[in-house]
């Protein structure tokens, strides 16, 4: 990967930040889809008495075992869903946006190497390659969770285009410094 190629994945990546901020902070992006529970309290005295501990739940419990038919009917008869949980979150804030820049960095770096093995020569080309690098991305893992976990249309409507958009973001970038085709 030559100079030029490492310097457009660091802006491109640097562009994808900074639209990440503009969709969660500047806009309602971040938030879309996602509701906040009434009686909380309640629900937390709960799943402090149920769940022992972190890990990634599912309910109605599903018996592996079990005939297909007999687990869609406990879904189909009663609240299903997905829960998350921390007892305790020992949670940073410059941390998480340290591993978001990285996580951005080397999508950015590796979608600008691919775009430097194209013959793209246009700068239409070249951000034409970023929005389908993105647009690929953005259904990668978003369309399965609405699929198969239940993620609301709204969120994942929301995190597709703020994944699509941070892409076209740095494909900008990538496509101003020519990166790809002729030089």
């Amino acid at each position: 990967m030559n100079k030029r190629v490492l310097l457009a994945g660091v802006l491109g990546a640097v562009a994808m930040f900074l639209w990440s901020f503009v969709a969660h902070d500047l806009l309602p992006l971040g938030e879309a889809g996602i509701k906040q529970i009434d009686n909380e309290q309640a629900l937390l005295s709960a799943m402090k008495s149920t769940l022992s501990a972190h890990g990634m739940y599912m309910f109605p419990n599903m018996d592996p075992k079990a005939d297909m038919a007999e687990n869609q009917k406990k879904i189909a008869n009663g609240p299903s869903g997905m829960i998350i949980y921390f007892p305790t979150r020992d949670f940073s804030f410059p941390k998480s946006l340290a591993i978001e820049f990285g996580t951005e960095l080397l999508q950015a770096l590796i979608a600008v190497y691919l775009l430097s093995l194209t013959g793209a020569g246009s700068f239409g080309a070249r951000l034409g390659f970023f929005a389908l690098i993105g647009l690929l991305a953005a259904c990668a893992t978003n369309i399965s969770y609405w699929n198969w976990y239940g993620f609301s249309d709204t969120y994942t409507c929301s995190y597709m285009f703020m994944g699509w958009v941070g892409y076209l973001c740095a494909g900008v970038v990538a496509a101003a410094m020519k990166i790809g085709g002729s030089r």
